[in-house]
């Protein structure tokens, strides 16, 4: 699922315009980003956390030459979800779809 087929449910669902859905969404997930951006976390009930955290320096390999690599700090987005989608996706009984490219 992408964000389009977002906006189309929401459209659908609540006879809105699919530019009306799509501002929506979009100030939606702006909101969220700029929550993290803020506070550094953000919960959404019965849905999950975010929370910005920091990755610690590490030494990598460089997977075609084999060299050696220092991999700068930096900060990530972890997501932990709710109890409420975690049991919803154990009830999910159809087989998973490969990824998009």
């Amino acid at each position: 699922m992408r964000k389009d087929d977002i906006v189309l449910a929401i459209a659908e669902a609540f006879e809105l315009s699919q530019p009306q859905a799509q501002g929506a969404v979009q100030m939606t997930l702006d909101s969220i980003v700029d929550a993290l951006v803020a506070e550094g976390r953000i919960e959404l009930r019965n849905f999950g956390v975010f929370e910005v955290r920091r990755r610690a320096a590490r030494k990598a390999r460089n997977p075609k030459t084999g060299d050696r690599v220092r991999v700068p700090p930096r900060l990530i987005v972890h997501f932990k979800p709710g109890k409420a989608m975690q049991h919803q996706v154990k009830k999910c009984k159809q087989p998973l779809t490969p990824r998009r490219k």
